[in-house]
């Protein structure tokens, strides 16, 4: 698990293509580095990933086929660079919001109106049928970052980025058109489902009673 709060970010230094398979090796801060060991979990830009090698601050990670469909992941080259956070511990200060690294879709950044010290952010999700899940001052996850949703319409949303966000994560050199990953809300996720699989048991119900003969009759 992971709280959206971004603990840094890092350099993609190689990337090793294989078919429907990659693995990239990103130059970790030395600050993430204690207690890293083989088969840890680490976010990319929101992406659970596994540790597969530790040379120095050299970390290596796999991406597998899903992986490189779902997420901007497989967009990335060497140079790039992606928010990073270790894993949660039970200690740990929850400052964000639960997120479970599982990417399910993606946005394109469609509008940026720039104020003094805010930036009002317009994304548009790739899956369009997921716009449900994003409701007003819910949360979203944002390649990796816990953020509160503003405004939302029928096929877009928006969030609002403090300058210490802007400075701490990819997002201050996001511009329009890049795309970035998408985690939803898992607990706004099950209210919206069990709300529409509620009303839909309803409506059947309901159609059910008006074809069926009246037993009276």
């Amino acid at each position: 698990m992971f709280t959206g709060i971004v603990q840094g970010t890092a350099e993609i230094v190689a990337i090793e293509e294989k078919e429907l398979f990659r693995t990239h090796i990103v130059r970790l801060p030395e600050e993430l580095l204690p207690g890293l060991a083989l088969g840890a979990s680490v976010a990319h830009n929101g992406c659970c990933l596994t540790v597969t090698a530790i040379e120095g601050d050299r970390v290596s990670f796999d991406l597998i086929k899903e992986t490189l469909r779902i997420t901007n992941l497989g967009e990335l080259q060497v140079g790039d660079i992606v928010n990073i956070e270790r894993a949660a511990k039970f200690s740990d200060e929850i400052g964000g919001h639960l997120m479970s690294g599982h990417i399910m879709t993606t946005a394109e950044i469609c509008k940026i109106i720039q104020s003094e010290n805010n930036r009002e952010v317009w994304f548009k999700l790739q899956d369009a049928a997921q716009i449900k899940y994003i409701l007003h001052k819910g949360f979203v996850g944002i390649d990796g970052i816990s953020l509160t949703v503003g405004d939302v319409t029928k096929s877009k949303f928006c969030v609002h980025l403090i300058p210490e966000t802007l400075e701490r994560t990819t997002l201050g050199e996001k511009k329009l058109g890049h795309k970035v990953n998408i985690e939803i809300d898992p607990h706004t996720q099950a209210i919206v489902e069990t709300v529409e699989r509620v009303l839909a048991q309803r409506d059947a119900a309901a159609m059910l009673s008006q074809v069926q003969p009246n037993s009276a009759e």
